[in-house]
C-alpha cells in the first residue's frame, strides 16, 4: 500500500476580507478536502494576516504560519519564491498545492496551481501599471513550471491554452462548489419576508460593469420607485467612479454599497432579496451567481461564458454591454411573476450540480496525479 502523501497548501496570498471570491474558494475547498480525506497529511502555509482557523482541526491537517505580510505583495512573492521552497523541502512534501495563481518557480516538489481567470491577459487595462508586471511574470512562469494546472471553468482553460505555451493534457477543469448554507437560505425564503431590493454581490472593479448597472437601475426605479439596489462586495479600483455615477444619476438614496460584509450578513441579504443581478463583462467563474441560484432568488445575469454555462436556463440572461437589455431584464425579474416562480424553482436544481465535495475530490485526484512521478505511486 502506498504511503500517505505529504501535501502543502500555499495560502500565502490570502488576505481575509481582501481577496474576494478566492478567499471563499480556499476556505470552502479546504473544509471539503478535510471531509473527503483523512489519510494524506496536509501542511497549510499562512501569512501574518490569516488566523490559524484556516487549517481544519483535524489530525492530518497542520498549520504552518509564515512571518510575512500578504498585503505587501513584493514581500509575499519574495517569500513564496525563496523561503517557501526551503520550508517545503524541510517538511519533505510530495506536492505543493497553490490555490492563488502563483507558485514557487524553483520548488523542491511538484506544483499544482489554480488559475481562477486570466484577466491580466484579457483586460490588462484594468490593472494598475505597477501591478501588471507582477501578474505577467509570475503567472506565466507558474503556468510553465507547475506539473498540473487547475482551471475553475472551461473558459479559463481555453484562455490558458490561448495565452500560455502549455499542453492541454496539463490542465484539468475543476468547477467551484456552493455552500450548503445557500440552499438552506432558499428553503427558508418566504414571500412575506422579501424586501423590495435587487441584490448584486460584486467587488467594485471595472469589469463588474456596475456603472452601467446603476444607469439601468435608474430606468427601473422611475417605474418602480419602491425598489432599491444593494451592491454587496469589497471596494475595488472603480469605487469612486461608481459612487460618482450613483450621484450623477440621482440615485444616492436608492443605491447602497455595503463594502465587505461578514458571511452572516450576506446570507441575510440573499434571504430577503427580491431579485439578483450580475452584469459582469468578464469572469473566471462567477461564484455569486451560483450562490444566488442555490438561494432560490430569481436571477438576471450576463450572457457571457462561463456565467451562461453555470446558470443555464435557471436565470434570465442579457447582453452586459447593452444598457437597454439590462434595464429590460431588471423589469422582468421584478415584475414577471410567472417567470420569477419558474426561476425560483430552477435555481436550486441547477446549483445542485455543483458541490465543494466534488470539487475537493477532483482537486485531490489532480494533486495525486502530480505527485505520482516524484513518489512512484501507482493507481
Amino acid at each position: 500500500m502506498s504511503r500517505p502523501l505529504r501535501i502543502g497548501i500555499n495560502a500565502l496570498y490570502l488576505i481575509p476580507g481582501g481577496v474576494g471570491g478566492t478567499e471563499i474558494y480556499l476556505r470552502s475547498l479546504i473544509r471539503a478536502m478535510a471531509a473527503v480525506d483523512t489519510v494524506n497529511e496536509y501542511f497549510v502555509f499562512t501569512n501574518l494576516e490569516t488566523e490559524g482557523d484556516l487549517a481544519p482541526q483535524q489530525s492530518n491537517f497542520h498549520h504552518v504560519p509564515q512571518q510575512v505580510h500578504a498585503a505587501v505583495r513584493p514581500a509575499r512573492l519574495s517569500w513564496e519564491q525563496f523561503v517557501l521552497p526551503v520550508r517545503t523541502r524541510r517538511l519533505r512534501l510530495d506536492v505543493l498545492f497553490n490555490p492563488g495563481f502563483t507558485s514557487p518557480l524553483f520548488g523542491s516538489c511538484p506544483n499544482v496551481t489554480v488559475f481562477h481567470d486570466l484577466q491580466h491577459k484579457r483586460h490588462p487595462e484594468y490593472f494598475r501599471w505597477f501591478d501588471l508586471p507582477f501578474w505577467q511574470l509570475f503567472l506565466y512562469w507558474s503556468a510553465r513550471v507547475s506539473t498540473r494546472l487547475i482551471a475553475v471553468s472551461e473558459a479559463t482553460r481555453l484562455d490558458l491554452l490561448r495565452y500560455y505555451p502549455v499542453p492541454d493534457a496539463k490542465i484539468r477543469v475543476v468547477p467551484h462548489g456552493v455552500d450548503e448554507a445557500f440552499f438552506e437560505v432558499g428553503q427558508g425564503r418566504k414571500a412575506e419576508d422579501l424586501r423590495h431590493f435587487i441584490l448584486c454581490v460584486s467587488t467594485l472593479h471595472p469589469h463588474k460593469n456596475l456603472d452601467r448597472l446603476v444607469r439601468a437601475f435608474r430606468r427601473l426605479h422611475a417605474r418602480h420607485p419602491r425598489f432599491r439596489l444593494i451592491i454587496a462586495g469589497m471596494h475595488g479600483f472603480q469605487t469612486n467612479q461608481i459612487e460618482q455615477t450613483i450621484i450623477a444619476c440621482g440615485m444616492g438614496a436608492h443605491v447602497h454599497i455595503t463594502g465587505w460584509i461578514p458571511r452572516e450578513e450576506l446570507l441575510d441579504l440573499y434571504g430577503k432579496a427580491w431579485a439578483f443581478v450580475y452584469p459582469s463583462t468578464f469572469e473566471g467563474f462567477g461564484m455569486p451567481v451560483l450562490e444566488a441560484l442555490a438561494s432560490g432568488i430569481p436571477c438576471a445575469v450576463s450572457s457571457i461564458e462561463p456565467i451562461k454555462g453555470i446558470a443555464g436556463n435557471a436565470a434570465l440572461q442579457f447582453d452586459p454591454l447593452d444598457e437597454e437589455q439590462i434595464a429590460a431584464a431588471l423589469e422582468r425579474i421584478v415584475s414577471d411573476q410567472e417567470m420569477r416562480e419558474r426561476l425560483r424553482l430552477a435555481g436550486p436544481q441547477r446549483a445542485a450540480d455543483f458541490s465543494w465535495r466534488t470539487a475537493a475530490q477532483q482537486t485531490l485526484r489532480v494533486i495525486e496525479a502530480a505527485a505520482k512521478p516524484a513518489t512512484g505511486r501507482t493507481e
